[in-house]
């Protein structure tokens, strides 16, 4: 994070941003490992330079948090579509007219021959 503006480097065009990018890429060419980058940007800036919140303490709800809500919601959606399926009634085959005995008795006769 730029120290000036509150942004990240990539969009600042302040000096220390345009200064931290400049040490990032010696360091980079240098070999330096990214943990190694980090610490002495925050030895020089702080710790608020790093864009990212810590994992430890009280940060840590900032990466926690997230995972539980989009848990706790897919298990909400989940017991709630699984409930809605077993609430509906099965459809029930619509009653027909009872046809008339001597109708009916004609009409197998005239499956049987198509048999």
């Amino acid at each position: 994070m730029c120290p000036v503006c509150d942004t990240t480097i990539d969009q600042s065009d302040s000096g220390p941003a345009r200064r931290m990018k400049a040490f990032i890429a010696r360091r980079i060419a240098a070999g330096d490992t990214r943990s190694e980058i980090e610490n002495e940007l925050i030895a020089q800036f702080g710790p608020s330079v790093i864009a990212r919140p810590a994992t430890h303490g009280f940060d840590l709800l900032a990466w926690v948090l997230p995972l539980v809500a989009l848990l706790g919601g897919g298990a909400v959606v989940g017991v709630a579509a699984w409930r809605w399926s077993r609430s509906r009634a099965p459809a029930a085959l619509p009653a027909g007219p009872q046809l008339d005995p001597d109708l009916e008795r004609r009409v197998d006769e005239e499956l049987e021959r198509f048999e």
